[in-house]
């Protein structure tokens, strides 16, 4: 309870800050890789650590597959039911003589803005937004640092081992597949640069010295350094998300935030403990897993949108919701899980 009202006003505290000019227009940037660099390695070299790997290391990155996965799929189901339902709609208004609009021109506008009649996109740009804000969680800043206080440490590696598999096989894997294919741009993406990035990714290098280091002894000064430097990343990884909420001026298509935010949050993370408890698991095992996720909604989404010229308001409605509904969810499946 205290951690997560902590995180709220951590939030307040970043919008505030930023609204009121406290701070410059490159302060979240410069925090940003500030974790990126520093604090988000720290605290997984830490938790790598003082982590037991002896246990089945192999199901959360199982799960994190099978979790993007079925959000994928989840996500392109429920895009094709609703093009086709709307299609199938327009052919009974031609059939009818009354045909109002041409569908090309009501759903397939040339902007980049999505627009449909209720609630999802119609255009590549959208629909784009809509599958990556609907798949990729914030397991890196908000995952990493707040789960841990929920759960026994031994089980801290399958934390440390979904945080790491999703950021490599989600936001540096599927999420630019899936950017790629519904990119506006002309321009094939450069996968060598693609690659690179995966393996100059720091959380991946502090997991492997954090994991290399747990025979060795370090000085007082180290360890305390490295303690005091993981209590940051918290309220640092918040005040973030707080000062870039305070960026966005504009929050449209907020109806499609809150179908992304629901199948991220409460669809994926349900689907995942129910499955886990069919076979067995149950425990902070299960809940680890499970929080993990049902995590925001990344922020990689709309760097994602901003490289492959993606409906940017998608990804920000997305990232926007899901974040204030956050400790709502957690304590949802604190009490179920």
């Amino acid at each position: 309870m205290v951690t997560v009202l902590q995180s709220i006003l951590w939030v307040i505290l970043g919008i505030l800050i930023y609204r009121k000019k406290i701070v410059g227009d490159r302060v979240p940037k410069l925090l940003g890789k500030t974790l990126y660099w520093l604090g988000v390695p720290l605290q997984i070299f830490a938790l790598a650590r003082k982590s037991n790997f002896e246990k089945i290391v192999w199901l959360p990155i199982t799960v994190t597959v099978t979790v993007l996965l079925l959000g994928l799929a989840l996500t392109l189901l429920i895009l094709h039911i609703h093009k086709k339902r709307y299609i199938n709609s327009y052919h009974m208004s031609v059939m009818s003589n009354n045909p109002q609009n041409s569908i090309e021109a009501r759903y397939f506008p040339s902007s980049n803005s999505a627009i449909s009649l209720d609630f999802l996109p119609f255009t590549n740009a959208g629909r784009g937004s809509f599958i990556i804000t609907s798949i990729l969680g914030n397991t890196g800043f908000i995952g990493l640092a707040l789960v841990p206080h929920f759960v026994d440490q031994s089980y801290w590696s399958w934390i440390v081992l979904y945080g790491i598999a999703h950021n490599v096989l989600g936001s540096y894997g599927l999420g630019v597949l899936v950017a790629d294919r519904y990119s506006c741009l002309k321009e094939q993406s450069n996968w060598l640069n693609q690659l690179s990035s995966i393996v100059l990714l720091p959380s991946l290098w502090a997991f492997v010295f954090g994991y290399l280091s747990q025979g060795l002894t370090l000085t007082n000064l180290v360890e305390t350094g490295i303690s005091l430097g993981t209590t940051i990343v918290l309220p640092g990884a918040f005040i973030l998300i707080g000062m870039q909420l305070g960026m966005s001026q504009q929050w449209q298509n907020l109806k499609t935030g809150v179908f992304s935010t629901l199948i991220k949050m409460l669809v994926l993370p349900g689907i995942t403990g129910l499955a886990l408890t069919f076979f067995g698991f149950e425990g902070d095992g299960r809940l680890v897993l499970v929080l993990m996720s049902g995590m925001p909604t990344a922020f990689a989404s709309v760097i994602l949108a901003e490289a492959y010229n993606l409906n940017r308001n998608v990804a920000a409605s997305g990232i926007l919701l899901s974040t204030l509904f956050l400790p709502i969810v957690l304590f949802g499946w604190l009490k179920v899980f």
